[in-house]
């Protein structure tokens, strides 16, 4: 478990106001270790406000400290960034699990690798996003 002031080291490197939100955000994604909605966060922290939330995943996401995961739902989920994010440029290009028991996301180990894809003439990638559901380990 990281210290406050582990955690207030990593919001000055990304350039981020240090504040109680942020604190206890940064604190909840290191310890649970999986993706998390907004609505997860309203859930969990009822001392803030929707929009001091918003606000917050929004600077951790432009900062390089979390990433969007896409879903089924079309409502967005948020994971930590691996020591490749800077906030110019997000390198997400490694394989989601979705536990079709309990909903938990999680980004897999970055060393799994990823399918290759040819794109047709014409087309560019900006990035990739691939989930895999299934059962977790607590659910299998």
């Amino acid at each position: 478990m990281l210290t406050v002031e582990d955690l207030k080291t990593i919001l000055k490197k990304h350039n981020l106001r240090i504040t109680d939100c942020r604190l206890d955000v940064m604190q909840y994604f290191l310890d649970e270790k999986s993706a998390h909605s907004q609505g997860d966060l309203e859930n969990r922290f009822t001392k803030y406000d929707r929009v001091t939330l918003y606000r917050t995943l929004n600077s951790f996401l432009d900062s390089g400290i979390l990433h969007k995961i896409p879903n089924e739902t079309g409502s967005a989920t948020y994971g930590l960034c691996h020591d490749t994010c800077s906030p110019d440029h997000h390198d997400h290009n490694h394989i989601h699990f979705k536990c079709n028991s309990c909903g938990q996301i999680e980004c897999l180990d970055e060393k799994q690798s990823m399918p290759k894809v040819s794109l047709p003439n014409g087309y560019e990638a900006e990035g990739v996003n691939l989930i895999i559901d299934g059962k977790c380990a607590n659910c299998a």
